[in-house]
């Protein structure tokens, strides 16, 4: 008997061709599999625009989605030709196993990421403060979170303790309180500067009026040196540090105009000779 009808005829009768037809099957389920999921990748990516999701969140959920797809065609394919997947799963389970302690940071900062992208506690435009930094959101990343410092500096923070960590955004609401401490002189009369105060209010047209937005001011604190007079009104958003700042001006010189002093810290040196 011939080498070829001895081991080759039956190799290919009993094993090669079962092994093509098991090969066939599983490059058609790829094949086909690949063209469904790059289908499917262009789907998902016009509806999650459509529905106005943040655009940076796009293509990292089309693109997990493919991925996963795509291991899931391999490994299904490896198991029609007969390779077991058992071990293959568990060697991939170890890898990303050991992946995850090795990035720990970087997942962290991802995961936040994530949150912020899809809870969107902030958008970008917005002022903030966060992790002891304060600044306008400039760019919202999959890891870092950019913002601009009233200074123009350029702040990174990482997001996994931006998005666990306490944050203050003050662009949420379209209105914003203005508060300010004006002191005047313990031989000052707070109705005076009151009346001086309400005036002021009443000239600038960026101070909010109606109900809800009565101005305040009350005393609040006697101190050493001075009366504290509280005052608190409301701005539109925008112009929240424009009326902070010039409003301080207007009491100076009406204060001065009027005959009311703002005090200053002093302190008497009595001498005695011995």
């Amino acid at each position: 008997m011939s080498f070829m009808d001895e081991y080759v005829k039956p190799f290919i009768k009993d094993d090669l061709v079962p092994f093509v037809i098991d090969a066939a099957i599983a490059a058609a389920i790829i094949f086909i599999g690949f063209a469904l999921v790059k289908k499917l990748h262009k789907i998902m990516r016009k509806a999650l625009e459509k529905r106005g999701v943040e655009a940076s969140l796009v293509p990292f959920l089309t693109n997990i989605v493919s991925i996963s797809l795509k291991v899931l065609l391999v490994i299904t394919a490896i198991g029609i030709m007969g390779i077991p997947t058992t071990s293959l799963a568990a060697i991939l389970a170890a890898a990303g196993l050991a992946i995850g302690m090795a990035l720990s940071g970087t997942l962290q900062n991802f995961a936040g990421g994530v949150m912020i992208l899809i809870f969107k506690p902030f958008k970008v435009g917005d002022y903030i403060e966060a992790q002891g930094h304060g600044g306008t959101v400039k760019e919202i990343g999959l890891f870092i979170t950019t913002m601009t410092a009233l200074d123009n500096r350029t702040i990174m923070l990482p997001n996994g303790p931006l998005s666990s960590g306490s944050m203050v955004n003050f662009s949420t609401e379209e209105n914003r309180r203005v508060d300010w401490t004006f002191g005047i002189g313990y031989g000052d009369e707070p109705a005076k500067a009151r009346q001086v105060l309400l005036k002021l209010i009443s000239e600038d047209e960026r101070i909010l009026r109606g109900e809800g937005f009565d101005p305040f001011i009350e005393v609040g604190e006697l101190g050493d040196s001075s009366v504290n007079l509280k005052c608190r009104v409301w701005v539109k958003n925008p112009d929240y540090w424009p009326v902070y700042f010039q409003m301080q001006e207007k009491v100076y010189n009406a204060f001065n105009a009027e005959g009311l002093n703002i005090p200053f810290p002093q302190m008497d040196v009595h001498v005695h000779n011995a």
